[in-house]
């Protein structure tokens, strides 16, 4: 666990200016108006053996490494909201617009716990692709005027 890093990688992306197209930088993607980045990920489960308790202990160990996140944050920006990501999912499916960062984080997620600083939206979750693909710890970083 790694939390100092993680501390430091959410200052960093809140201080780092929205590029005007989309692009990738080693584990951040960044876009007009978000940044997405992955804090830590664990292996991925496409080994025939992965069994359903090595699956459940990767996903444990990424949501309390979320969970000691989202307490030095609050520590920092008092208690986060807690973002329902379903119904961004539901309307990027049907077409309706989703703002970044949410439109990233709905299709892994389905919950993320942000903060509202200065002119920046601030939010962490645990997300998976898809059940073959590694869990992920993820910091985003948003316009807080797009965001909702």
């Amino acid at each position: 666990m790694d939390l100092p890093g993680h501390l430091a990688a959410v200052d960093a992306l809140r201080a780092r200016p929205f590029p005007a197209r989309r692009e990738r930088s080693g584990a951040v993607v960044s876009g007009p108006g978000f940044h997405v980045a992955d804090l830590r990920i664990s292996e991925d489960f496409w080994d025939a053996d992965a069994d359903a308790e090595c699956r459940r202990r990767a996903q444990d160990d990424l949501e309390a490494e979320c969970q000691a996140l989202i307490e030095l944050l609050s520590l920092r920006w008092g208690e986060p909201e807690t973002v329902d990501l379903g119904g961004h999912l539901e309307r990027s499916f049907h077409g309706e617009p989703v703002p970044p960062p949410l439109d990233t984080l709905c299709g892994c997620a389905s919950e993320a716990w942000a903060w509202r600083v200065e002119d920046r939206w601030i939010g962490v979750c645990v997300g998976q692709w898809g059940p073959e693909l590694p869990f992920q710890l993820v910091a985003a970083v948003g316009d807080a005027g797009a965001v909702p």
